[in-house]
């Protein structure tokens, strides 16, 4: 399963910039992940990197690890297989040292992004030989280490069940603790309308300012961080990112979606960009009246600093 719907080539990821798929960077002993962890949207689900597993190697030179090379009969190991590079062998009688060619592996896209069966040029069809079994005396392992294996997933699992419980667990407790606010009644967030007139807003914002693009808070980095700080944050008995959200028409799903991703990008950002995008017609007062609903004078204020960037736009 991949993260990007644009690139079917699980080594690379979706540029927003440049609107084309590019290749993910390598790194010695780490292997790529799917589209380097992106989205299409530009949403992180994982690192772009997972550090290669024990007898597996990268040096760089591709987007997965491969298997470590083993020692052929009748030569001793010079250098021994690290995450950054293959085993290096010596030859016992002639003292040279080389490194064997390892077995071919299969990356882990591979499967995802080719059917099974290959089509040649003159139209006839062959399918790939399934692995052969390993020869008699090749090493395969302790016979403990598949049930090992298995008993360590099986726990993994359990542990994400209990995490995933938990944080359900959590996330209803907030969800009585603000019954008494109507934007969490609803577990679908109902959107509310933004409130007629200006609420005397006129008294804190210019014209300018009410009349400017929505967009022009996102242009102001300075504003635009002071919002996030008073916003973004979930503190008992006041409202926040979650309540602009409702107001502005955006789903409960969404919404814990954009919170669960905090830690790489601000919820508040994304609800600003999402309006921007549905709504380009937005000016700040439409977001300074929603403020207002919320009780939120403070935020208001911080939009005050735009009327030095409004002025010289």
């Amino acid at each position: 399963m991949t993260h990007s719907l644009k690139c079917s080539n699980a080594t690379t990821y979706w540029d927003i910039d440049s609107s084309k798929c590019v290749l993910c960077h390598r790194k010695p002993g780490y292997k790529v992940t799917i589209n380097c962890g992106y989205d299409d949207t530009g949403g992180r689900h994982e690192p772009p990197f997972i550090k290669c597993e024990t007898d597996t190697f990268n040096d760089g030179s591709g987007a997965d690890c491969q298997r470590c090379a083993q020692c052929p009969p009748g030569s001793n190991i010079a250098t021994p297989c690290s995450t950054t590079s293959n085993t290096k062998c010596q030859d016992t009688g002639s003292g040279a040292t080389g490194v064997p060619a390892p077995e071919p592996t299969t990356s882990h896209y591979d499967s995802s992004l080719f059917s099974t069966t290959i089509q040649t040029n003159q139209g006839s069809s062959f399918k790939p030989r399934a692995p052969t079994a390993p020869p008699v005396g090749h090493d395969v392992g302790p016979l403990w280490a598949i049930p090992f294996a298995i008993l360590i997933s099986i726990m993994l699992v359990m542990i994400c069940a209990c995490l995933i419980y938990m944080k359900r667990k959590r996330g209803q407790h907030t969800v009585l603790s603000y019954r008494r606010r109507s934007s969490y009644i609803n577990a679908g967030f109902s959107p509310l309308s933004a409130p007629s007139g200006n609420n005397h807003l006129e008294h804190i914002l210019s014209p300018d300012i009410l009349s400017a693009p929505l967009q022009t808070v996102l242009d102001n980095l300075d504003v635009l961080e002071e919002l996030v700080i008073l916003l973004d944050p979930e503190n008992q008995g006041v409202k926040n990112t979650k309540h602009l959200a409702s107001h502005c028409s955006f789903p409960a799903t969404w919404i814990t979606y954009t919170y669960s991703m905090k830690e790489s990008k601000s919820p508040l950002k994304a609800v600003l960009e999402g309006v921007t995008s549905r709504q380009p017609d937005w000016t700040v007062g439409h977001l300074a009246r929603l403020l207002k609903h919320m009780e939120r004078n403070d935020a208001i204020a911080v939009l005050a600093k735009l009327g030095l960037n409004v002025m010289q736009v």
